[in-house]
């Protein structure tokens, strides 16, 4: 039991480690005041534009150097439609959603459906050694990077202006502070966040397949909601889908009472806790007092 317990946790790592890139990368957006439900969009692009370039350059570097540009344009996109041309800040995620989920499957289709053209996607470098071999260095950084988060935002400057352009905008302009520039740079890092997730995504797999990213940018979004647009908190919710995440997989094909429940069953469970979880804790959750505004 005990065994088994401590596969679960550490199956549960790399499945937790792009969901807190993401979450990280959107609290920094939603901090600024920026909403951002296009998290799914940018880590589906990096993931599929990431193993496009590690696969036909044979290096994982260059496709981890791919699939964050490529996130990086969805995100000054994002911050572009919102704060040059004031587009809604959700019509402004769904279209990139959108566009993102049709351009991966025509590249997909087009380039790395048939495996003679492109090989397995090859694995980051830098793994732990021992029994942490197959866990690589960056997963381990990404449960470093909310940490990271809470001391930028708590004790720096930079920090503390993200945080005054995302609780009242049009204050932090009376202290000549300019909100669309301080979104820039939060656009920035949110873009190489998800860029990293995507690619985590992908070097799990080891293979690029239509809509990879299977919601995942939601429930970091949902992990953000619960945690109450805080680091630490959403760490731990991240952490928390991750563990369902590696159940459904461990629970696959196990019967209970001689009956076996469908897959797409136990497919649902990271899904449905965090529906669960929303319903009880979003009234409790109190976002950036201006987000949404220019």
């Amino acid at each position: 039991m005990l065994n088994a317990l401590v596969v679960l946790v550490l199956n549960a790592l790399p499945l937790s480690a792009p969901l807190i890139l993401a979450s990280m990368a959107g609290l920094f957006s939603e901090r600024s005041g920026v909403i951002d439900i296009s998290l799914e969009g940018k880590m589906l692009t990096a993931a599929c534009i990431g193993a496009w370039v590690a696969g036909a350059s044979h290096s994982a570097v260059l496709g981890l150097a791919a699939g964050v540009f490529a996130a990086v344009i969805l995100s000054l996109l994002h911050w572009l439609f919102t704060q040059h041309y004031r587009i809604d800040h959700v019509v402004s995620g769904m279209a990139l959603n959108a566009m993102a989920l049709g351009a991966t499957n025509f590249i997909n289709t087009k380039f790395l459906s048939t495996a003679s053209e492109i090989p397995e996607v090859p694995k980051l470098p830098v793994h732990l050694a021992g029994a942490f071999a197959y866990i690589s260095v960056y997963v381990m950084l990404a449960f470093v990077a909310p940490f990271a988060v809470k001391a930028y935002i708590g004790r720096t400057r930079g920090g503390l202006r993200l945080l005054a352009v995302g609780n009242a905008p049009g204050k932090a302009r009376l202290a000549g502070l300019a909100p669309v520039r301080v979104r820039l740079w939060a656009a920035l890092i949110n873009g190489v966040l998800t860029g990293v997730a995507g690619v985590l995504i992908v070097d799990n797999a080891g293979r690029f397949t239509d809509n990879m990213t299977a919601g995942r940018g939601y429930i970091a979004l949902a992990a953000l909601i619960i945690g109450g647009w805080r680091a630490l908190p959403a760490l731990a919710a991240c952490v928390a889908f991750g563990v369902f995440d590696a159940l459904q997989i461990a629970l696959q094909g196990v019967s209970i009472g001689g009956v076996q429940a469908p897959p797409e069953l136990w497919q649902s469970m990271p899904y449905l806790a965090a529906v669960l979880a929303l319903a009880g804790l979003v009234k409790r959750s109190r976002p950036p007092a201006g987000i949404g505004q220019h």
